[in-house]
């Protein structure tokens, strides 16, 4: 957790694909202005490190573990991750609108973390609506 008590974690996902109509140099350019963006935040304090995901994967449920999917449509693919620490989603959101790889095709997903235990008398992402 942050060390400044108003600052909160918060997860990002990096979603999707690059454009099919980038040019590879376009988007070279692009994964080589990310590095040094991230680590300038890394190293101002606003973000923490996070790895690449590789490509195989495995589902698990109680039916068993599917390796290789299934898995959510392209769109959903995620490559990534990394923290943020900001006060607010706002915060966050806005640091990372400015990220190079946004223009040719990634997205961000960005949860804050959730720092209670589960509980099945309160109202969490699994609790069916």
């Amino acid at each position: 957790m942050p060390l400044d008590p108003d600052l909160r974690e918060f997860l990002v996902l990096s979603r999707g694909q690059w454009r099919r109509d980038a040019a590879p140099e376009a988007i070279q350019a692009s994964i080589d202005a990310f590095y040094p963006w991230l680590e300038g935040h890394i190293a101002a304090g606003r973000m923490k490190t996070g790895e690449r995901l590789a490509r195989e994967g495995a589902t698990v449920s109680r039916k068993g573990f599917v390796v290789d999917g299934p898995f959510g449509e392209t769109k959903e693919l995620v490559g990534g991750y990394w923290f943020v620490l900001a006060r607010t989603l706002e915060e966050a959101a806005a640091l990372l609108s400015t990220s190079p790889t946004l223009e040719h095709g990634l997205f961000y997903e960005l949860r804050p973390l959730e720092l209670e235990r589960a509980s099945a008398y309160v109202r969490t992402n699994e609790t069916p609506d």
